[in-house]
């Protein structure tokens, strides 16, 4: 027998069906209407900011969820913060404004729609995101601000999305982004260079009619920074077009001075190594090692380990192992937060000597990083993960002052701080060339001889003068 509170929670249900309506497809604009009702496969959608990419892959959600009752359609960020910050606004807004009636689950990340069909968020920073997507079956999927993926987008697309759409005919899968500060990768192959198949839209903000004044906005932007044309993320971000950007660029890597192909002997008894060590806590553990040769002026990143999910134990023989391995002379750990903590147990339990971080003046240090890898004095390959995060930390000019650089929150890089530990403790620093000594018996040499007495006799009468001896006779 059905208990009355189960017959009134199955009657509000079928109300909240009745009532709710299926989306409009021309409440939009023309080119937002073209992506949402796109029936390809595969498809994607190049945008400035504030163009409503976001609010066209809302609608794609909901259409797809009314026609399958029960199914689940799945969106995708970067982190499971900026998938909130994007997408659940503009779901909350589409559902006021058609009156879907759809329940809102804020603690889960996922809207219920009355005729039993799921959108769950989810962000790529989220613990086993992975494991949870492998097996699941969606008539839609969507990826969001794709450029922050990186290289990951390719395998995320081809391994864990596109199974997921085998049970659906017409299921698809939507990918949305604005142009990122390197044009190469997977998102710039499927806009820019029409690869794999994707059906491709792209539009700015000047043809959204919901925003008041886009030309005035974007020149009064223009003065503040004082822009001209050409700056690249003007272009990139605002026009949506694929340019090099690397001003936006918090870490310079440039491949043609840095990437290398072979370490010179890297365990010749003149070469030192330092390890870098990033905890991560809703992050991943990285190691950094970086080695060089006495006689050199390069630095190398040599080795470099990124673990999700581990614990003291296993971060402690990972430390251990390499530690056999290089023997380093010296290691630095970050002690900031819950890092103080772990680096404690560390050296008390395990007979660890990692040494603190210092990370008060991280902008300077990122400035001699740069300098380093501009002049080839900081090597590292370019399909390290170093290399590939590089192209991803962006600095963030809205919040930029002149005193102060901020960076974007998202993507986060752990194997970056890894490496900028151990880079403050490298000769690469603050590399400076030896002085060549000049020949014996050369004019050059007689030049110094002369320099070198010559101060050896100021040096002399001023301690003389100093200890008072005309006093003691």
């Amino acid at each position: 027998m059905i208990s009355k509170k189960s017959a009134l929670k199955e009657l509000a249900k079928r109300e909240r069906l009745k009532s709710s309506r299926p989306i409009i497809d021309d409440l939009g604009f023309d080119k937002q209407n073209a992506f949402v009702n796109d029936r390809s496969k595969f498809l994607v959608a190049q945008c400035s900011r504030r163009a409503g990419k976001s609010n066209g892959l809302a609608k794609r959600f909901l259409k797809t969820m009314e026609k399958y009752p029960k199914c689940t359609c799945i969106y995708l960020a970067m982190t499971r913060d900026s998938a909130k910050s994007i997408m659940w606004p503009a779901l909350l807004d589409l559902n006021d404004r058609y009156q879907v009636n759809c329940e809102f689950v804020e603690s889960k990340l996922e809207m219920h729609h009355p005729n039993g069909s799921r959108l769950k968020l989810y962000g790529a920073d989220m613990k086993n995101v992975i494991r949870r997507l492998r097996g699941q079956k969606s008539p839609g999927i969507g990826i969001d601000e794709a450029q922050d993926f990186g290289t990951h987008l390719q395998y995320l697309v081809d391994d864990i999305l596109t199974p997921m759409m085998v049970d659906y005919e017409d299921s698809w899968l939507a990918i949305t982004g604005t142009p990122g500060p390197v044009p190469q990768g997977y998102f710039f192959d499927i806009t820019e260079g029409r690869k794999y198949g994707y059906n491709y839209h792209s539009w700015t903000l000047f043809e959204n009619p919901f925003l008041p004044n886009p030309y005035k906005f974007l020149e009064d932007l223009k003065s503040k920074r004082q822009w001209d044309e050409h700056n690249p993320t003007l272009q990139r971000e605002w026009l949506n077009r694929w340019v090099l950007d690397v001003e936006s660029l918090w870490i310079k890597y440039n491949e043609k001075t840095s990437d290398f192909k072979v370490i010179p002997n890297p365990l010749q008894a003149k070469w030192s190594f330092i390890l870098g060590i990033d905890l991560g806590f809703k992050d991943s553990d990285a190691l950094a090692v970086l080695g060089w040769n006495t006689e050199s002026k390069e630095t190398y990143l040599i080795e470099e380990i990124i673990t999700k999910g581990q614990d003291i134990t296993q971060l402690v023989e990972q430390i251990q192992l390499l530690n056999k391995k290089y023997q380093f002379t010296k290691m630095i750990i970050d002690q900031g937060g819950l890092g103080l903590k772990a680096a404690e147990e560390i050296r008390r339990r395990h007979s660890i000597s990692v040494i603190g971080a210092e990370k008060q003046r991280k902008q300077e240090t990122v400035a001699f990083l740069n300098d380093a890898l501009r002049l080839g004095r900081f090597k590292a390959k370019r399909d390290s993960q170093f290399a590939k995060d590089s192209y991803l930390i962006q600095i963030d000019w809205e919040k930029t002052t002149p005193d102060k650089i901020v960076i974007k929150k998202q993507p986060h890089s752990d194997i970056i701080d890894a490496v900028l530990y151990a880079f403050k403790e490298s000769p690469a620093y603050q590399y400076q060339k030896p002085m060549e000594k000049p020949k014996p018996n050369t004019k050059a040499w007689f030049d110094a001889e002369t320099e070198r007495l010559e101060k050896l006799a100021e040096e002399h009468f001023e301690r003389l003068e100093n200890s008072n001896w005309w006093e003691k006779e």
